[in-house]
């Protein structure tokens, strides 16, 4: 069973009702119809771990939260709707207010939702669809508790930024506390706030790039089903935002995501549709990385025909993109990266040669920290796969330094498998190699 986070996060908003707390409610409830149940704090703890009370415990749950919420809850918001049946859109001040309550138990450290599983299937591309098809929000202006204006967009772009380079320089492990705790406690209060339509749109992207963000560090750290309902969170954005270029970029940011969770057929339909719903307002960088995403998926099925055509696209997009007219997001598509991406979707479909050439081009030109590493390390990738151990060895430990200082377990994940690599090659170097990141891996995050 996979728990329960909607019927978590709404206890949260609930002013954090205990287990004890539902349970009374719901029996007195029950009782109120003339009916009598006997749920207590341990019925609770199992329903949050994903379990469906019997008979009508899901509509007296619906009826005790929208009490104490004063809005109406639905068996889908508390995460009981009826099993394999399509949820209902979520209407926009729903939304604000169940992705308030996820950063807050986020920023709790909850178990239940840093421990929730990616979700797959029909309900993982739901989001993506609702982004792409009607209906738009007409109006998203909203009275709250405090007025938004310009000065509170330009710190959430500020945010983001200072954010996206502290992943980049010290990743996602250690990045990620900063940003959640500066959604629940600056973001939330914004949209949840006073604005008219034209600065909520505005707010909307903002938000939605600290977003992003903090899907980013989630994936980066592991936390794969909390990484995949951030980024859910930022498509929503998106869409109430009306920038189509944004929400093609955190598609891109799931079709990373699938690519890793090895579902490549969804990878490939994901980057289909960043690229068919972004449209015109598509940027250059964008198109290069999901067409460069796209050939590593067909390359990893072993389709070598779709693989090649995916790639002459990324290489043609890579050859319009301007920095200076791209949207701060895209700016990870650097120099390089392309390079990286074609060298590693010909690692799969074994073709070492040119690999090479593409890798040493991505290693060549300057990139971000984080990027140099990646880069590093699919160049000792290529050259184990030539069998050039010697050097192999010297671009790991090259990579291993460069990584000093860094907090990502997926970088951790790429040292894994280079010393599995390096393991194997009974060289002075290779061992020497297998040592240092042995002793890098042994500290913890």
């Amino acid at each position: 069973m996979e728990p329960n986070i909607l019927l978590d996060v709404l206890l949260e908003e609930a002013g954090g009702m205990s287990h004890a707390g539902l349970a009374a409610r719901v029996n007195k409830a029950a009782a109120s119809r003339g009916k009598e149940t006997r749920y207590d704090h341990t019925s609770v703890t199992r329903w949050l771990r994903g379990q469906r009370p019997r008979g009508d415990g899901p509509d007296l749950i619906c009826d005790v939260l929208s009490r104490k919420l004063r809005r109406p809850v639905s068996l889908d918001d508390i995460g009981m709707g009826q099993p394999n049946s399509l949820p209902q859109p979520t209407a926009l001040g729903a939304f604000v207010d169940r992705a308030v309550a996820l950063w807050r138990s986020d920023q709790q450290h909850r178990t239940e939702v840093q421990a929730a599983p990616a979700i797959v299937g029909t309900p993982a591309i739901i989001p993506v669809w609702e982004w792409e098809n009607p209906p738009d929000d007409a109006d998203i202006s909203r009275r709250g508790t405090q007025n938004v204006g310009h000065a509170d967009l330009a710190m959430l772009r500020a945010a983001r930024n200072r954010y996206e380079q502290m992943y980049r320089a010290s990743g996602g492990v250690a990045t990620r506390a900063r940003v959640v705790g500066f959604l629940a406690n600056h973001t939330a209060p914004l949209i949840r706030g006073t604005y008219t339509d034209v600065v909520g749109r505005d707010l909307y992207r903002a938000a939605g790039g600290l977003v992003a963000v903090a899907g980013i560090c989630a994936y980066d750290s592991d936390h794969q089903g909390l990484a995949q309902r951030y980024f859910h969170q930022a498509l929503r954005l998106a869409k109430a935002s009306g920038d189509r270029a944004f929400g093609g970029y955190v598609v891109a940011l799931l079709v990373n995501q699938a690519l890793f969770l090895k579902d490549y057929r969804q990878a490939v339909a994901f980057a289909e549709a960043g690229v068919r719903s972004a449209g015109a307002a598509i940027s250059p960088a964008l198109a290069t990385d999901l067409f460069a995403m796209q050939a590593k998926a067909f390359a990893r099925m072993g389709d070598t025909t779709g693989a090649h055509q995916a790639m002459g696209r990324a290489e043609t997009a890579a050859a319009g993109i301007r920095p200076e007219s791209e949207p701060p997001e895209t700016g990870y598509v650097q120099p390089g990266l392309v390079e990286a991406q074609l060298a590693e979707a010909l690692i799969s479909l074994g073709d070492w040669s040119p690999a090479r050439t593409y890798a040493e081009e991505a290693v060549r030109v300057q990139a971000h920290p984080r990027g140099r590493v990646h880069r590093m390390a699919t160049l000792t990738t290529v050259d184990l796969g030539r069998g050039a151990v010697e050097q192999a060895a010297a671009n790991a430990v090259a990579a291993l330094h460069l990584a000093s200082g860094m907090e990502s377990q997926r970088l951790r994940d790429r040292f894994a498998e280079l010393r599995l690599q390096l393991a194997d090659s009974h060289t002075a170097a290779a061992r020497d190699a297998v040592d240092q990141i042995d002793a890098s891996l042994s500290v913890p995050l």
